[in-house]
């Protein structure tokens, strides 16, 4: 039965076009909201992982067509990189040799398709948002098929009034009542649209999913051959952590089971813990492979829905009028189901499959010579890096957005292959022929761009 708040949430929701699977989702976070759960996961009641399987000695046998013709692709691609000032699809932002993210993407299927002679499905799965210009976009890749049938639409929740626990009301703007679900929106959006038992129709097992930001994360062949013969429902790519990682989620275990736990599941008192990568070593990347026939039983046993821990955001239903309606967004992470699937693994993967742009310090980073591409369409660390990428810390106030950061690229991007640490404040003007290396510091401490002048700098701290 349905309380009276929930009732208006899911009139709402229909109201807005959303699938029963998206309402049965959101009911579940929501009753959890109403429970006094604040999703808060303390370091006391889990313990560490300390042993995990690892990528080098899974055994490296040969892959059929026919295994790779029961696999789709799942790219998530619901976010427009507003934090970086970007307007459109983040994945259209330029990352190497002219080639956006949806580029890279696109030539990957494409190649393994070929290579294998295997006709490999793929899905996008995009936002209201990012919706329009992905599917304008893929028109160029004709050979990837009709746009529109390469689309799974992300749904939206509405905004939890925090005072009255009953949807939000803004009628000045009313797509601000609205807000993105998180990515564990993922499996009532494959239920609710119908492509959960399309593809299952069509012999199609095995689904890889990660983020279009991550162009080190393509389906490994390896990889699916191991997920293949495991049997396991559910199999989470993570990486060893380290100081740059050591804000993001990690994995962790309670009562012999695995689970995942994000930072804003972390209490305050915790945080010391929750960062310490000599204890909880292991990140999730984002990049999970899951069995759709374990995953369609476990909906059906579940009542339609997974029943994800919720992550409650406080927010103003405006995010530029702090002194707007306070809220709370409800989101789950795709990545909590691990704890949902008896007999979920996790396996340790080289850091090149994890390369993803959040900041415009991870896009200077690909744009260098610290990332090479593949002959297969990724992006990896150089093995110069010897397996760490370089830890850059930009000027906020002159590089935070995209077009600052071009700004300062126009006569190159520098050489970062050998560089453990940059640091650059200031408004610093780069170029091609500058060559970093060690640890090195920029300053400019006047508000006129300077020039980094050609040259190596190694271990070196510079005042410009």
């Amino acid at each position: 039965m349905m309380n009276d708040a929930f009732t208006e949430f899911a009139a709402k929701m229909r109201k807005g076009g959303l699938s029963d699977a998206a309402i049965r989702a959101f009911k579940h976070s929501y009753d959890n909201l109403i429970a006094g759960q604040t999703g808060l996961i303390s370091e006391s009641s889990i313990q560490p992982v300390t042993q995990l399987p690892r990528f080098e000695e899974i055994t490296k046998g040969s892959i059929n067509g026919s295994l790779l013709s029961q696999a789709v692709v799942v790219k998530l691609n619901g976010g427009l990189g507003t934090s970086m000032g970007l307007e459109k699809a983040k994945s259209l932002l330029r990352i190497k040799d002219e080639l956006t993210f949806l580029d890279f993407i696109a030539k990957q299927i494409l190649y393994l398709r070929e290579q294998q002679g295997s006709q490999l499905r793929f899905l996008v799965m995009n936002s209201f948002s990012t919706s329009r210009d992905t599917l304008e976009f893929f028109k160029k890749y004709h050979e990837l098929g009709e746009p529109r049938d390469l689309e799974l639409m992300q749904n939206a929740v509405p905004k939890v009034d925090a005072k009255t626990l009953k949807p939000v009301s803004w009628p000045a703007n009313v797509e601000l009542e609205w807000c993105p679900p998180g990515h564990g929106d993922l499996y009532p959006s494959l239920l609710g649209s119908g492509w959960l038992d399309r593809l299952l129709a069509n012999g199609v097992k095995y689904m890889f999913v990660s983020n279009s930001d991550n162009l080190g994360a393509s389906l490994d062949l390896n990889l699916l051959s191991y997920f293949a013969g495991s049997n396991q429902p559910f199999l989470m790519e993570v990486c060893e952590r380290t100081a740059s990682d050591k804000k993001g989620g990690h994995l962790a275990q309670l009562n012999g089971k695995l689970l995942l736990r994000e930072s804003a599941q972390c209490p305050e008192e915790d945080s010391t813990a929750f960062q310490d990568i000599s204890k909880h070593r292991f990140f999730n990347t984002n990049n999970l492979w899951i069995r759709l026939d374990h995953l369609k039983a476990l909906l059906d046993a579940q009542g339609g829905f997974i029943p994800l821990p919720i992550i409650k955001n406080s927010k103003t239903v405006d995010p530029r009028d702090k002194n707007s309606t306070k809220v709370f967004q409800l989101e789950t992470a795709m990545g909590a189901a691990i704890e949902c699937f008896d007999n979920a693994g996790a396996i340790v993967v080289p850091r090149t499959r994890f390369a993803p742009v959040k900041t415009t310090s991870d896009l200077l980073a690909l744009r260098s010579d610290a990332y090479e591409v593949t002959p297969d369409w990724r992006l990896e660390l150089s093995p110069v890096c010897q397996g760490i990428p370089p830890t850059i810390d930009l000027d906020a106030e002159y590089y935070k957005l995209v077009d600052q950061l071009d700004s300062k690229l126009i006569d190159g991007v520098p050489s970062l292959a050998q560089c453990r640490e940059l640091t650059v404040r200031g408004p610093v003007l780069f170029n091609a022929k500058d060559i970093f290396k060690g640890k090195v510091t920029l300053v400019n401490k006047s508000t006129t761009p300077k020039p980094v002048p050609a040259g190596d700098y190694t271990n070196a701290s510079k005042e410009l």
